[in-house]
C-alpha cells in the first residue's frame, strides 16, 4: 500500500487523516505538525505524528500539505521536492504567493476538494465536451470585510474552525486567493481589482452577466456570484459552437448562448482523493500558478495602520484583508501569503494597498521566491 505522508493538524488534515485510516489503498505515513505532539490527544493517528520533515520524507510515497501557510509551505515543499517526491496541496495560499517558483522543479499540485481543484475538474469535462468557458466562478454565501472579534470567535467555536481561518473566510480573502489561483491557473483575467462579486441568486442568470463582461474584454475572467441561496460550490459560464443549441436545448441547458456548469457541492477533504489516485496513475498536474501568472492577492488596510504596530498573520486578520489585482498595476505590493511577523514601518491609511515600502517583512524562501517570481512579471 502506498503511504501517504500530511502536512498539517488543522480542520482539513484531521479529516483527512480519519479518511485515510480506512482507505483500501493507501495508509497513513508521518504526519508533521509544528504542535507539541504529547498535547494533540484530539488528533487522529497521534501515534504518527511527528516534528521533523526527515521522518515525513522517510516515511511517504505522496504527501498532502493543507497548512493554508504559504511561508512554511514553500520551506517544506521545497525539501520535498528535492527528493523527488509528490506532493498534493490544498493550500491556494501557497500557489498564489509562490508556487510559480517551483513549476518545473518537481511533481506539486492543488487538489480537487477546494474551489479552485474543482473548478479545475470541472474545467476538464467541459472542455472535453466542446464547451468553451468564459466565467471560472466561485458561490460566496455571506461576505463582510471587517467583521469584529466577537463574531468571528462565535463563528469559528459553531463551524469548528480556527479563528483566522473564519475570518479569512468571512472577509472575502480566502475566495480572493482562490480565484487569483484560477485566474493565473488557467491563463485567464480579473474583470476589476477585488472582482465584480455580482449579487445573483441565479448561476445561469449570474454567470450571464459575467461572461458578456468577459467578451467585452476579449477572454475568459475568475470572478464569483454572492448567494445565500445558491449551493456552496462552484460554476462555470460556457459557451458552444451554434450548431449545439438544438441539442442543448433540449437537455434543458437553456437557450444560449451562455450556458451553465454547475458543481453544487465541494467536499474538501474527501475529494483529495481523486487527485493522488490522478497523480499515481500518471495524468499530470491538475491546478498550479502557472510560469508567468498576471495575478495576485495584494494586501489592504482594514484600519488605519501605525507605524510600529505588528501584524502577526495577514490572511484571517483584523488588520488586513486580501484582494485579487493584477501583478503590474502594483509594482512592490505585499502579496497577503507574505504578511506574517510584519512590522509597520510608516503609517498606512485604511484602504491602501500595502507595499514594501510600508512593512518590514522578515527574510525567508518564500520573500526570495516571490521577489524572483515578481521581477519575472514585471520585466517581462
Amino acid at each position: 500500500m502506498k503511504k501517504i505522508g500530511v502536512i498539517g493538524t488543522g480542520f482539513i488534515a484531521k479529516g483527512f487523516v480519519n479518511a485515510l485510516l480506512n482507505h483500501p489503498h493507501y495508509k497513513v505515513g508521518k504526519i508533521l505538525t509544528r504542535s507539541t505532539i504529547e498535547e494533540r490527544s484530539d488528533f487522529p493517528s497521534n501515534e504518527n505524528m511527528t516534528n521533523e520533515i526527515d521522518d515525513l520524507i522517510e516515511s511517504s510515497d505522496l504527501i498532502v500539505e493543507c497548512t493554508g501557510d504559504a511561508i512554511y509551505a514553500c520551506e517544506t515543499i521545497d525539501k520535498i521536492l528535492k527528493v523527488n517526491i509528490p506532493v498534493v496541496t490544498m493550500n491556494s495560499e501557497f500557489h498564489v504567493t509562490v508556487g510559480s517558483y517551483f513549476i518545473d522543479k518537481g511533481m506539486v499540485t492543488e487538489a480537487e476538494g477546494d474551489q479552485p481543484g474543482v473548478l479545475a475538474a470541472l474545467h476538464e469535462e467541459a472542455v472535453a465536451m466542446g464547451f468553451r468557458p468564459l466565467v471560472y466562478g466561485n458561490i460566496k454565501g455571506f461576505l463582510n470585510h471587517n467583521p469584529s472579534l466577537e463574531e468571528m470567535k462565535y463563528w469559528g467555536g459553531k463551524s469548528g474552525i480556527s479563528l483566522d481561518m473564519v475570518t479569512s473566510f468571512t472577509d472575502g480573502t480566502k475566495m480572493q486567493i482562490e480565484q487569483t489561483l484560477v485566474a493565473n491557473g488557467f491563463g485567464t483575467t480579473i474583470a476589476q481589482e477585488g472582482l465584480i462579486g455580482l449579487e445573483n441568486d441565479d448561476d445561469l442568470e449570474g454567470g450571464s452577466i459575467l461572461a458578456k463582461k468577459a467578451k467585452e474584454i476579449g477572454e475568459p475572467i475568475s470572478d464569483y456570484l454572492l448567494s445565500s441561496k445558491l449551493f456552496a460550490g462552484v460554476f462555470l459560464t460556457v459557451e458552444h459552437d451554434a450548431n449545439q443549441a438544438e441539442g442543448l436545448r433540449y437537455y434543458k441547458m437553456g437557450e444560449g448562448p451562455f450556458y451553465s456548469l454547475l458543481k453544487p457541492y465541494h467536499l474538501c477533504h474527501l475529494e483529495i482523493f481523486k487527485t493522488i489516485a490522478r497523480v499515481f496513475d500518471g495524468k499530470g498536474v491538475l491546478l498550479d500558478n502557472g510560469k508567468n501568472p498576471t495575478i495576485s492577492t495584494v494586501t489592504v488596510a482594514k484600519r488605519d495602520l501605525a507605524s510600529g504596530e505588528r501584524i502577526a498573520k495577514g490572511i484571517g486578520s483584523f488588520d488586513v484583508r486580501g484582494i485579487a489585482a493584477k501583478i503590474k498595476d502594483h509594482p512592490n505590493h505585499v502579496p497577503i501569503g507574505l504578511m506574517k511577523d510584519a512590522v509597520v514601518k510608516r503609517d498606512v491609511p485604511e484602504g491602501a494597498i500595502l507595499t514594501f515600502d510600508d512593512v518590514k517583512i522578515p527574510e525567508s524562501l518564500a520573500l526570495s521566491a516571490w521577489k524572483s517570481i515578481e521581477a519575472k512579471v514585471l520585466g517581462a
